[in-house]
């Protein structure tokens, strides 16, 4: 019974695969009719090449000239202006943006007055007229009991150096 039963099986799979497949036996006609008018058409032209604008030809002759790329010499900047020691060794408050510097105490009195300055990290450094902080060549030129006064020089855009006061207070704890 068994046996009948998977050939029966068989037979049933066979016409069904014969039923499927007489399906794809239908004729290509209108698929080779379309292609064929399609090949008829007349082509599409392709869109013009478009025209090369000519560009004149430039010769640039830096013979003498400066260099782009080196800082602009301006004659008639004052030679005779502040300008920053560059054979002073650094000091250690030099490190540090003078915003993140903050003077916390003194030391002395009257003209023997010492600041004392923390740095960011957390080290107190004293400070005197001989001592310079900040990242602008900031020397100080005067300590007080509530107040470091600082002279730094910047650029100023030309070439040249001009001196720039700025301070340092007392911090309130």
């Amino acid at each position: 019974m068994v046996g009948k039963q998977n050939q029966a099986l068989r037979w049933m799979a066979i016409a069904a695969a014969i039923v499927a497949l007489s399906g794809c036996g239908r004729g290509t006609n209108d698929l080779e009719q379309w292609v064929a008018e399609v090949k008829a058409r007349p082509a599409i032209p392709p869109p013009p090449v478009p025209v090369m604008q000519r560009f004149e030809t430039f010769l640039y002759y830096d013979q003498g000239l400066r260099d782009p790329f080196s800082a602009p010499v301006d004659e008639h900047s004052n030679a005779s202006g502040p300008r920053p020691d560059k054979d002073r060794p650094k000091q250690p408050l030099e490190a540090y943006p003078l915003d993140s510097l903050v003077m916390v105490g003194t030391l002395g009195a009257g003209s023997n007055i010492v600041g004392l300055v923390m740095s960011p990290d957390k080290v107190t450094h004293r400070v005197t007229t001989d001592t310079y902080l900040g990242q602008n060549e900031g020397h100080v030129t005067s300590v007080g009991p509530t107040k470091i006064e600082i002279t730094e020089l910047v650029p100023d855009g030309a070439g040249g150096w001009i001196e720039r006061p700025a301070s340092i207070a007392l911090a309130n704890q």
